[in-house]
């Protein structure tokens, strides 16, 4: 299915909402049109000096006109805007949804910066293709055939002259401005690809500035933006280059319908076969007729942009989830931490089928209350273990059993409510520290955040802090150091309280003072709890009940 296509199958069930704003665009185009052919009645009329009641229906007809088209055009605003705001709203929901399963390992494939041009920009296009492409061509096609069957049936020789030349201004241009377009940079894909370009490269600019700047690349990267910059404001200036030759293609068009129009009304004037004032209302309707149809070389300069941006949409939605959901899940497993068992034989995982397994043949058996540690060198594949019990990774073969049954026969969502805890890659949010811990557990009460943060030795911290739990620790903590970072992860993954606790490298990225008793931490809160715990470390070693060294 063309992703076009698809995107307009989205909107569908928002057509009810739509409707009214599009009928109001017409009919505010429309009156406005009305409006300029009355006025121009009127006063070639009232140029004759007639009788007050000759007109009287003309000046009534007029202001009618006049405030209809501002409610009209109030009510396309208004209808138009929540219409689509609902409908972009509806999509955006659509393309994070499909983004979730793909989560961790699936979205390595975009880029962040990529990744979150298209959950913004590509998926804000939808509101492009609603209010500024099919919106306008709509009306713009509705007020040149009322305008043209208007002008044929005052001079038919004059809707023969206006009707094609609103053609060409309506169809061909646009047509020859998609074609340009596709030209340019496959339908504005060049533009969409270099705007993720340059937004990828301003995140590690801006993320990796530190790290830059002590390795003395700053300047590199640097030129790198500047140069992603410059190739995305060429490709705008040809974009624009392309929309201001169809619109003044358009004038053209405009001026000579115009004249063509004027002149065969004169002619039919000298002859007498047609009145002055419908000579004057000719001229204006064949004048008036190009301002909705004058937007649409900017509209098809937009569906270019759309469909580019609804392609990239659909790499999303096509790239294969990590892991396959069941269609009939099981019920989730039992909550209670003393009678959940975790069962592990004969795994084998492979992340690429051209290479080889990242595990094979591993055993592990994790009864309750029994804390485990794994490890073994970097790359042995402990965080890929952690992975398979958090169903992030599908596995080969062998067999996972949680609570008696199969792993893949649970729904992702209840695996891991289940078994989760403290991964690899866990992130401090840019909000306060409460809600980065009541992200684990968002019915959590205070006692219950105190005790949390307690066990991981960050209370006496947070509530020495001038604004306690309103402290926002910056993007992905990095107001915070290295051993705060790590207890407030710990404290979340001790708030979620799952009956399988996992902690992935706790003490990575410290310095050994920080790594000793963040560990020390660990070790002490997770007493009595069924922890699976990987780590290098080898004061865990001694005091875990089962070391599993994987090579």
């Amino acid at each position: 299915m063309s992703p076009l296509v698809l995107i307009l199958r989205w909107l569908v069930p928002y057509r009810r909402r739509l409707l009214p704003g599009l009928l109001a665009s017409v009919g505010g185009e429309a009156a406005a049109v009305a409006l300029m052919g009355t006025a121009a009645w009127l006063i070639t009329r009232a140029a004759q000096q007639p009788a007050l009641p000759a007109v009287a229906v003309a000046i009534v007809a007029v202001r009618a006109l006049a405030l209809g088209r501002g409610l009209l055009r109030y009510g396309d605003r208004l209808l138009g805007h929540d219409a689509v705001l609902r409908a972009v709203a509806g999509v955006r929901t659509r393309v994070y949804e499909a983004l979730v399963p793909l989560a961790p390992g699936g979205a390595a494939a975009f880029r962040s910066g990529d990744l979150l041009t298209r959950l913004v920009d590509d998926v804000d296009a939808v509101q492009d293709l609603l209010l500024r492409v099919l919106m306008p061509a709509t009306t713009a096609f509705a007020v040149a055939a009322g305008t043209t069957g208007a002008a044929a049936l005052l001079l038919p020789e004059a809707g023969l002259v206006l009707g094609p030349a609103l053609a060409v201004a309506g169809l061909l241009v646009p047509c020859a401005v998609l074609v340009r377009s596709g030209r340019d940079g496959g339908d504005g894909g060049a533009a969409k690809e270099a705007r993720a370009e340059l937004a990828a490269v301003s995140v590690d600019l801006t993320r990796g500035a530190a790290d830059l700047a002590a390795y003395g690349a700053e300047n590199r990267v640097r030129a790198r933006a500047c140069r992603a910059g410059d190739h995305l404001a060429a490709l705008e200036r040809r974009e624009a280059l392309t929309t201001g030759l169809a619109t003044a293609a358009v004038l053209l068009l405009q001026g000579a319908a115009t004249v063509g129009v004027t002149a065969l009304g004169l002619r039919a004037h000298a002859s007498g076969d047609l009145p002055a004032t419908s000579l004057t209302v000719l001229a204006v309707l064949a004048l008036v007729a190009f301002e909705p149809v004058a937007a649409l070389p900017g509209a098809a300069r937009r569906l270019a942009d759309v469909r580019a941006s609804a392609r990239r949409l659909a790499a999303v939605l096509d790239t294969p989830a990590p892991v396959t959901e069941p269609r009939d899940p099981a019920p989730a497993p039992a909550p209670s931490r003393s009678a959940l068992a975790l069962e592990v034989s004969g795994l084998r995982v492979r992340h690429d089928p051209a290479r080889p397994p990242a595990l094979d043949g591993l055993d592990l058996r994790l009864p309750p209350g029994r804390r485990v540690a794994l490890t073994g060198p970097s790359g042995a594949g402990k965080s890929t273990l952690l992975a398979v019990l958090m169903r992030f990774v599908e596995y080969e073969a062998g067999s996972v059993r949680l609570g008696g049954r199969e792993l893949r026969e649970y729904d992702g969502a209840d695996v891991r409510r289940a078994v989760t805890g403290l991964t690899q890659d866990a992130h401090v949010f840019h909000a306060d520290l409460r809600a980065n811990l009541l992200l684990a557990r968002p019915d959590a009460t205070h006692e219950q955040l105190r005790e949390a943060a307690r066990q991981a030795r960050l209370l006496e911290w947070i509530e020495s802090l001038p604004e306690g739990w309103e402290t926002v620790p910056g993007e992905d903590g990095a107001a915070l150091s290295g051993g705060q970072r790590r207890r407030l992860l710990l404290a979340r993954a001790l708030l979620a309280d799952p009956p399988v606790l996992v902690l992935d490298e706790p003490t990575e990225g410290l310095d050994p003072d920080t790594a000793d008793a963040v560990l020390a931490d660990v070790l002490d809160a997770t007493r009595g709890r069924t922890t699976l715990l990987a780590t290098h470390h080898p004061a865990a070693l001694s005091a875990v009940d089962e070391v599993v060294r994987l090579t």
